[in-house]
């Protein structure tokens, strides 16, 4: 039915491609390309062997590059282009799509390399492009950005008449044995998590300095965890698609022993996305040369691979949507959607832990409402354009069921 390109190799590639080749039906062709293709080989062999799924082709190309990119999706001629790779690479790709007439989806929003800011103006400004084409972009189609925008969505279809306030609630409970280690690339983690929060409320933007806000929620088989407010993208798209929404935050839990270790890094200026210059050695040994490094890219590469954590990942992740506002009745009501997933259950399935599941498994669900013709239309759309419910359904037959709570104390 579809033919699809996967542009990144990492961990929540690796989920995307799994589930992918779980749903053969629907993702009858499939291309893995990164700028490393022997990532791409070993992937797609994994992925033969766990699931069957035959003929996974692979290539190489540097998401930086447009010509690049061009070359390679004229060739293949995909359906849909599922954007994994990194954020800083959202427009190159979304380019590349509008000059060789490809459809796009991704998990994150674009963010400059110079500067931890992201926000939805830059992909917006593609809209009329991709209009005019004819294609379709669907973005933010991981967890959070993505199926808390379709909960939302959920929400406003069957429950709410005016949904007034939203508490985006992101708990990780897991253990990864490590003394410090980000879930997802550390370099996008620890940029998002040391820029200021930032939430909505009656009509303008509230700013507050990095971690400044936080309380103790409970989740769900969890308990409670110290949770803090973050600025989050989804809540920019959803506050103007949901414009009686009166309040919206997100909130994600840390542990003290990473609090702590993140406020060293910050501290020894390991967080700085600035070039510095340092005197390396020669491999030769004949003397040093200068050289410009990014401190955080450094650290990057001296941290755990998130891809490694999963063997050893105990515990779980809850999500959800915490809801208050105007109900079909015409009285108040609260409202709590969210999912529980295993770390150890998402590393038996695809070899990876519970982050990138819940980030892999939307994305495949995205491409396959396109490709299904379930979620088309021309156009830049974020998922609480669409209709939530064919989506809903997938959740819960492809490894991410979700439940519900009414008329609770959402303790917000």
């Amino acid at each position: 039915m579809g033919k699809v390109l996967m542009i990144g190799a990492g961990g929540v590639a690796t989920v995307a491609a799994h589930k992918m080749a779980q749903n053969p039906e629907v993702f009858t062709e499939l291309m893995i390309a990164s700028r490393t293709k022997e990532k791409c080989d070993r992937l797609a062999a994994a992925v033969e062997k766990a699931t069957g799924y035959k003929g996974i082709q692979t290539a190489r190309v540097d998401a930086d590059n447009v010509e690049e990119l061009v070359a390679l999706l004229s060739s293949y001629k995909p359906d849909m282009v599922v954007n994994l790779a990194l954020p800083y690479q959202d427009l190159t790709i979304m380019e590349a799509c509008l000059q060789t007439g490809c459809n796009y989806l991704d998990t994150a929003n674009y963010e400059p390399k110079d500067e931890a800011h992201f926000e939805y103006s830059w992909q917006w400004a593609y809209r009329e492009r991709f209009e005019k084409a004819g294609l379709t972009a669907i973005l933010g189609c991981g967890f959070d950005p993505g199926v808390t925008s379709i909960y939302t969505a959920y929400a406003a279809k069957h429950h709410f008449k005016e949904i007034q306030y939203l508490d985006i609630v992101d708990c990780n409970a897991g253990d990864h044995h490590k003394a410090f280690a980000t879930n997802f690339n550390p370099e996008i983690n620890i940029r998002e998590i040391t820029q200021k929060g930032l939430y909505w409320e009656d009509g303008k933007w509230v700013e507050t300095e990095p971690l400044e806000i936080h309380k103790d929620l409970t989740y769900p088989e969890i308990g409670p965890r110290d949770s803090y407010l973050l600025h989050h993208e989804e809540i920019e798209s959803l506050v103007i698609n949901y414009p009686s929404i009166k309040r919206a935050r997100f909130w994600m839990t840390f542990g003290q022993q990473y609090l702590k270790h993140l406020e060293v890094i910050q501290n020894i200026g390991m967080s700085r996305i600035d070039e510095i210059e340092y005197e390396a050695p020669l491999a030769d040994g004949t003397g040093t040369a200068r050289v410009k490094i990014v401190p955080l890219q450094f650290l990057k590469a001296v941290l755990p691979n998130p891809q490694d954590l999963g063997e050893n990942y105990e515990g779980q992740t809850s999500i959800g949507c915490r809801i208050r506002g105007i109900g079909n009745d015409g009285k108040e009501h609260t409202y709590y959607v969210y999912n529980n997933c295993s770390h150890r259950a998402a590393y038996e399935e695809t070899g990876m832990q519970g982050v990138s599941y819940t980030t892999g498994v939307p994305a495949m669900i995205g491409a396959m409402m396109f490709l299904t013709g379930k979620w088309v239309k021309a156009g830049v759309h974020n998922v609480e354009e669409f209709d939530p419910d064919p989506f809903m359904e997938q959740l819960n037959t492809q490894g991410l069921p979700w439940h519900e709570l009414h008329d609770i104390d959402l303790e917000l």
